[in-house]
């Protein structure tokens, strides 16, 4: 942590009244189309990790799940319970890679969900998000992650993640891979700058 700023988080604060407009013009179903079948179907409890605008953590909530939201960027984290204003939606200050108060919920989750949150991890954070992440997620279901492919926009913080990296760590805690496919932005900046995106989904094995 620089400057009590959250190492990942870097340019979230001072863009998040760009970010929370931008985000909340795509709506759940365009930016998961493909992958949405391997979501889970009946009311559960998910963990919504670096929930952003908040957009994803109150469609879950409009479905019936019950939803842990942990965004540590104040100014996004705010904006979404003012976009969302869901009383069931718990919201946390929290980050990975220990993510130390949801941990202290001792509490299990029946899917996790992490959308462009993975690339702002160096790789010894990785390390220890994986673990973390396979110890709060129950036996039998799944986790969602995405990985942003492209240029780094200025001042943000990310690393070069590859699928297949990603694969090969989360298999050490028996987290097996569901789904992986890679595609293209559909936020029009993005997309102009050739970014592109790796959908994955793991199912922690019995």
């Amino acid at each position: 942590m620089k400057n009590n700023i959250i190492s990942g988080t870097e340019g979230y604060a001072s863009q998040a009244p760009f970010l929370l407009e931008q985000y909340e013009k795509l709506s759940f179903e365009e930016s998961y189309a493909t992958a949405m079948s391997h979501f889970p179907s009946e009311p559960c409890k998910i963990l919504d990790i670096g929930s952003g605008t908040g957009r994803d953590a109150a469609w879950f909530d409009d479905k019936g799940h019950e939803v842990v939201a942990a965004e540590p960027t104040k100014e996004m984290r705010e904006g979404a319970m003012r976009l969302h204003p869901s009383p069931t939606i718990r919201w946390l200050d929290d980050s990975l890679p220990g993510l130390e108060k949801v941990r202290n919920l001792n509490e299990q989750f029946d899917f996790i969900f992490m959308n462009a949150v993975w690339m702002h991890l160096d790789k010894d954070q990785r390390d220890i998000a994986m673990h973390c992440l396979a110890v709060l997620l129950k036996k039998g279901t799944r986790m969602f992650i995405s990985l942003r492919h492209g240029p780094v926009p200025k001042s943000r913080r990310m690393f070069a993640v590859s699928a297949e990296e990603t694969i090969e760590l989360a298999s050490r805690y028996k987290l097996v891979t569901l789904y992986n496919e890679r595609t293209g932005s559909i936020l029009p900046g993005n997309k102009a700058a050739g970014v592109n995106w790796t959908k994955l989904i793991f199912e922690h094995q019995t």
